[in-house]
């Protein structure tokens, strides 16, 4: 739940920043800034903790729970080719409706994701 929070305080100025340079004319900025603090999430926010966790534990392996993970990754690249659809048939611009369908693929990826982590869509692989 403390990682949720921290995510969310790290990417709420980003909106912030995204939006007002947005609403100056400048969209491919706040577009570039989104993708690039991804980027530095992935390649700086998840190697570290786990560096450190090895520092402390020495290199102990850590086990992690792999149930429907096939699926959570399936369900990841259908998200993807989703989006992917969404932004063509929006001709390739930010709009109302482009934010709408975002917004609902973001909440069926959620609801997909919490019924598959507490097995109640069953995965097949």
């Amino acid at each position: 739940m403390g990682l949720t929070i921290l995510a969310a305080g790290t990417s709420i100025p980003d909106l912030i920043t995204g939006v007002i340079v947005t609403m100056k004319g400048f969209g491919d900025m706040a577009v570039s800034s989104s993708v690039g603090s991804n980027l530095f999430d992935i390649t700086v926010g998840l190697p570290v903790p786990w560096l450190l966790f090895g520092a402390v534990f020495r290199g102990e392996p850590y086990h992690v729970n792999n149930k429907g993970l096939l699926c959570s990754i399936i369900l990841l690249f259908l998200m993807l080719v989703a989006v992917i659809i969404v932004i063509a048939v929006c001709r390739w611009r930010m709009s109302k409706v482009m934010g709408v369908l975002m917004l609902v693929l973001y909440v069926i990826f959620v609801v997909m994701s919490v019924l598959l982590e507490f097995e109640t869509i069953r995965c097949p692989a």
